[in-house]
């Protein structure tokens, strides 16, 4: 079963709950962050294409 570990986002007011939640001030940011989360902590970012982007561990 896939679990969001992470969200990064540019409109904080839009996101909530549980992961850790990366707050970018623009768009090339926030690819630049979930970029880097996806190879560290292995696994996928899916942009939600609505200024969020979350990172997915599918193992």
């Amino acid at each position: 079963m896939a679990k969001i570990i992470a969200v990064v986002t540019t409109e904080h007011e839009k996101v909530g709950g549980g992961a850790p939640i990366f707050i970018e001030p623009d768009e090339k940011a926030m690819q630049q962050t979930a970029f880097l989360l996806e190879k560290i902590l292995d696994a996928s970012a899916h942009d939600l294409k609505n200024g969020t982007i979350v990172i997915v561990n599918h193992h």
